[in-house]
């Protein structure tokens, strides 16, 4: 299972679209997302940061807490350039700049982490 987490319901659809055929959940917020990931370990998440409530850093943080969930490959979605950071210590694998990614890059990253 994939979760997708943004508040853009197009932006969430085209990601799910990419994802396909792989099963998908879709997440508005950090709350849904969190009750969800405690009864269901996802994958792989993409993760919007600028979300409404608390943001894609305040979910880092909690996954990276436990060591089941520190465990899941999270690829960012934003229109922040993260390039310079590192974020790999909370099981980020990828940020990808809203403005330019591609359902391609979408698919490519599914199929390097999916089986």
């Amino acid at each position: 299972m994939i979760f997708i987490i943004e508040d853009d319901l197009t932006m969430a659809e085209c990601i799910k679209k990419a994802c396909s055929p792989h099963p998908t959940r879709i997440f508005f917020n950090c709350y849904d997302a969190i009750t969800a990931i405690n009864h269901h370990l996802p994958q792989l998440i993409f993760l919007d940061i600028l979300l409404p409530g608390p943001n894609g850093f305040t979910l880092l943080h909690e996954l990276a807490s436990y060591i089941d969930t520190a465990k899941i490959p999270i690829i960012i979605l934003s229109s922040i350039d993260f390039t310079h950071q590192d974020l790999s210590t909370y099981g980020v694998i990828a940020c990808l700049h809203k403005d330019s990614f591609t359902p391609k890059d979408i698919k490519a990253h599914v199929s390097a982490y999916i089986q």
